[in-house]
């Protein structure tokens, strides 16, 4: 048999081999490091049996998808196993992997505290010390079925159940398990598809569990709360360090912790209800500045302003058909005067109204509608996250009006928008997630396939003129049509779904959305929907944790400080302060009885980008001593020189 390596090499086998015995043919070295291997573009163990000509390359920790087989063993074979040893009537449930790390989720008789975690951690060093070999075996599905209802373990049982049910992981009627064969003891075995590593020990020692959760299995709060362990995996121990330096930083970072710190916003959960923010007079300032920027950006765009009700009859929702796909994610209705109403999930159905007002021509076209509106949407207590996930929020939100063929032009100037954004904050790690549907589950989407393929085509076509970053996801669109995501990343790597915009071809058809062409004919109208700037709440949550709460000049909630060095320059202060309130600067006083230092490094916690000084010298000859937030250094100037160097900052939009 000939094999054919990536760098197209080609080498022959007189007999079938293992993926591993011939990665040791090549070397030894080759073969310690391989993880598992793709032949013909398939993912499978290094073990798998070759018996014909194939293409073949190895993946070690220094691929993304051997990193994550690396990680997908130390749960499911190291960690899985090293709970079973500690609780032996421990219930395992699943163990994915995740970015950066893996957890798996357990029941367990009693609770576990983070001062657990070293003993696990060391049990599993201790496996991975064994390099025991971990090896893939096809039972009956029943076989398999039988093996865990025998052991108690419900959750492995119920995952069976529900692939012989649907018929999936499943391999004609077989299931896979893999073993780990111990050597002084019994051999550990778990329900997986794989693949794994070969042993135990070609796991790196770079890992670490994190932190424990609670979470429902399956996601659902019917069920039992399973105890979910955290973990974090790297090839080596540099990467890490560098990871867990970047949770340090994350912490500091955290938008919650700042956001309270810095009087932003404020949850009072038992008084008003979780999920649902007060948003304090500072972090109003951030909100009325992100606003006050899209109105600006989207008058040059050509968009008209409107404002809708929050509170919808449910027969709008009949017509647009969120009552067949998303109510579950709407609040109950409430009854008025003999009717059901909705607190609204969206806008849309409500600008398809604005445009169905008046009778539409192609000289209309393309129409685009701007609100900043605020929705409802319901989320399981234990999914709310600060500002990253509530209950209320206010999106930046858009519709666009245009026939076929300006379409692709349209979505292509709303990338274009985004990016100008992202550029203005600093936001240089993003990319597009073009979600598609799954057409083999009808069941999700409107049953339109050949409308699909049109829309599909036009999103393609216009991400590649883009010439922004996107990658494609299978299955992940909306119900009324494909979806691009904004996939953006903080300075510390966290990654957010900011945006989302969609291309509908529904709302023609549920709401008789048209327009008169040139030849006098009704045409269907495509819509567009965008929000650049996501909701209020979750992008300040971004820019929070991506700023470390040091914002912009224009963006910062108080610009200035003015403050004098002692008492008797509180006057010529006072006087400074009112002059720069005069030309629009946020600006607020220090006049207390306390050292200058004492002062300066108050403002500076509170990430007050600027702090003007004023002594003796400063008063004499017109001037301030300034002081910026995250600098050692301090310049004099002339008043009327800061004032005029502020304001072009705040202008220009500059960062920090």
């Amino acid at each position: 048999m000939k094999i054919t390596f990536p760098d197209n090499q080609i080498l022959s086998f007189k007999e079938p081999m293992s993926g591993l015995e011939i990665a040791a043919q090549i070397s030894i070295k080759l073969a310690k490091a391989a993880l598992a291997m793709t032949v013909n573009g398939r993912l499978c163990d290094v073990n798998t049996l070759i018996d014909e000509d194939v293409k073949l390359a190895f993946l070690t920790a220094h691929d993304k998808v051997g990193l994550d087989v690396m990680r997908h063993t130390t749960a499911a074979q190291v960690l899985a196993r090293a709970i079973k040893e500690l609780f032996p009537q421990a219930k395992l449930a699943i163990g994915p992997t995740i970015e950066n790390g893996f957890y798996y989720d357990i029941e367990l008789e009693s609770p576990l505290s983070s001062d657990d975690l070293p003993t696990i951690e060391a049990i599993m060093r201790r496996i991975i010390a064994e390099n025991n070999p971990v090896t893939r075996e096809v039972w009956k599905a029943t076989s398999v079925r039988n093996y865990f209802a025998e052991r108690g373990e419900t959750y492995k049982v119920d995952i069976i159940d529900a692939a012989i049910s649907k018929k999936e992981l499943l391999q004609g009627d077989s299931l896979s398990i893999y073993r780990q064969s111990v050597k002084n003891g019994a051999d550990f075995i778990d329900l997986c598809r794989g693949p794994h590593t070969p042993f135990t020990g070609s796991i790196s020692e770079s890992f670490q569990l994190t932190h424990l959760a609670g979470a429902y299995w399956k996601g659902d709060s019917r069920n039992k709360m399973l105890t979910r362990i955290y973990g974090i995996s790297f090839g080596n121990k540099k990467d890490l360090k560098n990871h867990l330096a970047m949770l340090e930083e994350a912490v500091k970072r955290d938008h919650r912790k700042l956001g309270k710190e810095l009087e932003l916003f404020t949850f009072a959960s038992e008084a008003i209800g979780p999920g649902l923010p007060l948003w304090l007079p500072k972090g109003t300032i951030i909100r009325d500045e992100l606003e006050k920027w899209a109105r600006y950006e989207e008058d040059k765009e050509g968009y008209v302003r409107v404002i809708t009700p929050v509170l919808t009859k449910e027969s709008l929702y009949q017509y647009s058909g969120h009552l067949d796909f998303y109510k579950d994610d709407m609040y109950a209705p409430m009854e008025i005067d003999g009717e059901r109403y909705y607190l609204r999930p969206m806008n849309c159905p409500h600008h398809h109204h604005i445009y169905l007002s008046k009778m539409r021509s192609y000289r209309d076209l393309p129409l685009r509608i701007a609100e900043y509106g605020s929705v409802f949407r319901y989320e399981a207590h234990g999914g709310l996250s600060g500002l990253m996930r509530t209950r209320g929020f206010c999106q930046n939100d858009g519709h666009i009006y245009c026939s076929e063929d300006q379409a692709e032009e349209e979505f292509i100037k709303v990338m274009k928008l985004h990016a100008r954004y992202y550029a203005t904050l600093g936001i240089k790690d993003f990319y597009m997630r073009l979600s598609k549907p799954d057409l083999n589950k009808i069941d999700k989407y409107i049953n339109a396939p050949e409308k699909w393929k049109k829309a599909l085509h036009i999103i393609e076509s216009a991400m590649k003129k883009s010439g922004l970053p996107y990658e494609e996801a299978e299955g992940e669109a909306a119900f009324y049509g494909p979806k691009v995501d904004f996939q953006i990343k903080s300075v510390i790597g966290t990654e957010y779904t900011i945006s989302t915009n969609q291309l509908d071809f529904l709302a023609t058809e549920r709401l008789n959305l048209t327009y008169k062409g040139a030849d006098g004919q009704d045409h269907p109208i495509y819509v567009i929907h965008r929000a650049p700037l996501g909701s209020h709440e979750r992008f300040v949550a971004f820019l929070i944790e991506h700023f470390a709460g040091h914002f912009p000049l224009w963006l910062s909630p108080i610009q200035v400080i003015v403050t004098g060095i002692a008492e008797a320059h509180s006057e010529a202060a006072s006087s400074l302060l009112q002059k720069l309130k005069s030309v629009g600067i946020r600006a607020e006083g220090d006049f207390r009885n306390e050292s200058i230092t004492f002062k300066i490094r108050h403002h500076s916690l509170q990430k007050v980008p600027v702090i003007l000084v004023l002594g003796d010298k400063e008063i004499e000859n017109q001037t301030a001593t300034v002081r910026r937030l995250g600098s050692k250094q301090q310049t004099t100037c002339a008043i009327d020189q800061i004032i005029a160097q502020l304001l072009d900052e705040i202008r220009s939009k500059k960062l920090p």
